[in-house]
């Protein structure tokens, strides 16, 4: 259960750096490139705090790395 109320922090910081930095970035550009951009840093964030989107994700990096490493040289 911890691991979910982990996650679901994590989805309410990375929505509020994405209507933060939404708002301060279309003081510079239009509204759409700042609401790409916004979503890309909560992306960011939200992705590195959980990768593949689950508490999981590290287990899914070690099997992808051995995976890499059973086929390429």
């Amino acid at each position: 259960m911890s691991n979910r109320l982990h996650q679901i922090v994590d989805l309410l910081i990375a929505a509020l750096v994405a209507g933060t930095s939404t708002f301060l970035w279309q003081l510079v550009v239009s509204p759409a490139i700042a609401l790409w951009i916004s979503t890309l840093f909560a992306a960011i964030y939200y992705f590195s705090r959980n990768p593949w989107g689950s508490p999981r994700g590290e287990e899914y990096n070690e099997w992808i790395d051995d995976l890499y490493d059973q086929y390429l040289p």
